[in-house]
């Protein structure tokens, strides 16, 4: 069968297998020590895979553009998804929605927009291609940098702020790189827009409130004398169908099925706190599992020759995403907000790119539109490059963040104590 699991050319199944094994271990035997080293165990894995791929030890080899690297980001994207959904909290939305709806509305865009005038003046790139490219390099994932929404002494409100931004950015990345990529694709003819709006974005809506709804009504909490982790592991199971039905019944109906799991896991989180609370104690290694396969994987895509086939004009357009474009849209979306600059230097620089633009950019690659590789290697060198800085600076940054909170607070306090008579 085409694109069947793993196998690398030539070492047969059994290698393939063999090696997913191994990384298992070795990730579970690593967690720990991860936490505390320079690296993430993210970083890990992606260095696992090029080591392993064609540049390395060619142990794995992918067919960049088989149907199989597709649909693994797919299935990939389905789970992620749906974790991210669920994670939508409707009392902290309620009581801290300020930063990160400004990040989420404004930054984000702005992000998008300035990376593809770079890319756009950098490469000979048509303009609808490097607005696709700042869409996939829109969405941060501060999973590349765990301690930063982690660490206790990092301050809640950026810690949350953080943390929902990634998990909504992803979802609200897709409407576009869905758009832009069909407005590329070869054969599509002229893109419609309001088809697409219509079809995709409204059917995907429609399906995935109404899967939702269905979903958090029929399924009932079990009582006390049910073990806790089962529990737990059964909810995670009845989750995950949802999110596959929530994304069959979107295709079926010629909706798209990835913003249908986004909605459907948000209708769930927010009427059924139970069901999203259940799926982060059974769920989360089916989600870790499903990270590292995608890590992996591309990781093992990465070669040295497409990561600086744009030569120079990549490490410009890696430079100005991480140092130009993100500080200045944080800056511009947080403007007059009670938000300190030591803070908004914090936030600007922990914008990581990660496993959201590894998904889309794997679909992107096994689509059929003019320029799909080059793309997928100008967002892969920066995700690469942004995996080894926000790696090395999440520990640093948050001790960092973490002093300057610790003397704000303590500056606070004595200036209240001297004012009171």
């Amino acid at each position: 069968m085409q694109g069947t699991v793993l196998a690398a050319a030539g070492h047969g199944f059994e290698v393939a297998i063999l090696i997913v094994g191994l990384l298992l271990i070795a990730g579970a035997a690593l967690a720990a020590l991860a936490h505390r080293s320079l690296l993430s165990l993210t970083a890990l894995f992606v260095l696992a895979g090029f080591a392993l791929g064609p540049d390395g030890a060619e142990l794995l080899s992918f067919d960049a553009r088989s149907r199989f690297v597709a649909q693994l980001a797919i299935v990939a994207l389905v789970v992620i998804l749906l974790r991210d959904g669920l994670e939508v909290e409707r009392e902290l939305l309620a009581s801290h929605w300020h930063l990160p709806l400004r990040k989420l509305v404004l930054a984000m865009p702005l992000t998008a927009a300035l990376i593809a005038l770079a890319a756009r003046a950098l490469t000979d790139l048509s303009w609808t291609e490097a607005f696709l490219l700042g869409a996939l390099l829109s969405p941060t994932d501060p999973v590349l940098s765990s301690s930063v929404v982690t660490n206790p002494r990092v301050p809640r409100v950026v810690r949350h702020s953080l943390n929902l931004e990634s998990g909504l950015n992803d979802g609200l990345a897709l409407p576009a790189v869905l758009a832009l990529a069909a407005a590329l694709r070869v054969g599509q003819g002229h893109f419609v827009a309001w088809r697409f709006v219509v079809e995709d974005l409204g059917l995907g809506l429609a399906c995935g409130l109404a899967v939702g709804y269905l979903a958090s009504r029929l399924w009932t909490s079990r009582g006390a004398e049910h073990d806790e982790r089962e529990t737990s592991h059964a909810t995670a199971l009845y989750l995950l169908g949802v999110a596959f039905a929530a994304y069959g019944v979107a295709v079926a109906s010629h909706g798209n099925g990835l913003i249908a799991v986004f909605v459907c896991a948000i209708v769930i989180g927010v009427r059924r706190p139970d069901l999203r609370s259940a799926f982060q104690r059974g769920g989360q290694p089916l989600v870790e599992l499903s990270k590292l396969g995608i890590f992996v994987v591309f990781g093992s895509l990465l070669t040295i020759h497409g990561l600086f086939a744009e030569g120079w004009g990549a490490v410009a357009i890696v430079a100005f995403t991480l140092l130009v474009a993100r500080p200045v849209a944080i800056w511009i979306a947080l403007a007059g907000t009670s938000t300190d600059r030591a803070t908004k230097a914090f936030i600007a620089w922990f914008g990581p790119k990660g496993v959201a633009t590894m998904t889309f950019s794997l679909i992107i690659l096994g689509d059929s539109i003019p320029n799909n590789l080059r793309i997928f290697n100008l967002a892969a060198v920066t995700v690469f490059a942004s995996i080894i800085l926000h790696g090395l600076t999440d520990t640093p940054g948050t001790t960092w963040i973490a002093r300057h909170t610790e003397q704000r607070t303590a500056a606070n306090n004595d200036g209240g104590a001297s004012a009171r008579p």
